[in-house]
């Protein structure tokens, strides 16, 4: 039979590397085996867990939450296209912006590491001590922080050193200031109460779990943005070794968040499986709270959001463009490769 209860520390282990990881002379997380391979952190037991526990809840007729980042294919602004436009043309503030702000994002995503989630089990009708809600608490959630935000009283930087170092990697010495961050990506919790019969701690802890989800599907789609424009023959000409390498830091990142996903949706999946114990001694199904929560999030992600980010950023990005001297031909070229329906 496969292991399905671990330890924190079994969750926590990482394989033994060949070679350190070691960006532009900051220590990072994960390592290389004796290939050359990169090996993610933290993923010895933790990569197998994840799928002992996904295959048990295929087996009781289950599955993972079915969700991926095609859900944010829609337009987006700025596009690609703009965004080779204003680096090409001496404009490549706004990626720099781009790549510091995740780097602060994925810093705060270290508070993961500390924080005490609400022990599932006292609302829910099975028992949950071989699933990986079950271990959220035991190792699954600390081990996300940890990978997001690293070890700093270690020297070992997670995925917010990584980001900084591969922007400097790829620009240099620059000058500009540290941009504003926003100070929530996430869907705000909404004012109303949509399941009052549940503890309110278990309704907040699954609707965080879905932004989770939700945050790193967004991820993914400026991960793979980022890693094109880093890798386009015709940006960062004078560094292109550099940017090179910093698209290779990027994919890094990207097989490191490649457990997050997987252990966030069978997460959901697994809530969508049991069964709720409310507060009046009735029961109400975890397909019912999970997917009610998860379509609230979808719709502010895919409609909401994005056209609220737009709405801040043109005036910005069209004020940075016309103080460019050639600003009004650039406005009218950036103008031009809008996507339709923008």
């Amino acid at each position: 039979m496969p292991q399905l209860r671990y330890s924190e520390e079994e969750l926590l282990a990482s394989h033994d590397y060949a070679r350190p990881h070691e960006v532009a002379g900051r220590g990072l997380h994960g390592g290389f085996d004796a290939s050359g391979c990169y090996i993610p952190p933290r993923l010895l037991h933790r990569g197998p867990a994840v799928e002992a526990w996904t295959a048990a809840l295929i087996r009781r007729g289950g599955g993972p939450l079915d969700a991926g980042p095609s859900l944010l294919d829609g337009i987006r602004f700025p596009n690609p296209a703009q965004q080779k436009l204003m680096i090409r043309e001496g404009l490549g503030q706004t990626f720099w912006n781009t790549l510091t702000i995740t780097g602060h994002i994925e810093a705060r995503g270290r508070i993961l590491a500390d924080m005490a989630f609400p022990e599932l089990q006292g609302s829910i009708e099975e028992d949950i001590s071989e699933m990986g809600i079950g271990h959220l608490n035991r190792g699954l959630l600390r081990a996300h922080g940890l990978d997001e935000g690293g070890e700093p009283e270690r020297g070992i930087g997670g995925h917010d050193v990584m980001w900084f170092a591969l922007r400097d990697l790829a620009f240099g010495e620059t000058g500009w200031p540290d941009p504003e961050v926003p100070a929530n990506i996430a869907r705000p919790d909404d004012q109303a109460d949509p399941f009052p019969q549940l503890v309110p701690a278990i309704v907040r802890t699954v609707h965080f779990l879905a932004n989770l989800l939700m945050i790193e599907f967004r991820a993914e789609r400026g991960f793979s943005f980022s890693e094109r424009l880093l890798l386009d023959p015709e940006l960062f000409t004078e560094r292109r070794a550099q940017a090179e390498e910093a698209a290779e830091v990027v994919n890094r990142i990207r097989t490191d968040e490649a457990i997050h996903v997987r252990s966030l949706r069978l997460y959901l999946g697994e809530l969508r499986s049991i069964s709720f114990r409310t507060r009046d001694g009735g029961h109400l199904p975890g397909r019912e709270l999970v997917d009610t929560l998860w379509q609230g999030i979808v719709e502010w992600a895919v409609n909401e959001q994005p056209r609220l980010v737009a709405e801040r950023t043109r005036k910005v990005l069209a004020e940075r463009i016309l103080a460019h001297p050639e600003g009004e031909r650039l406005l009218r070229e950036f103008e031009s490769l809008q996507d339709h329906g923008e």
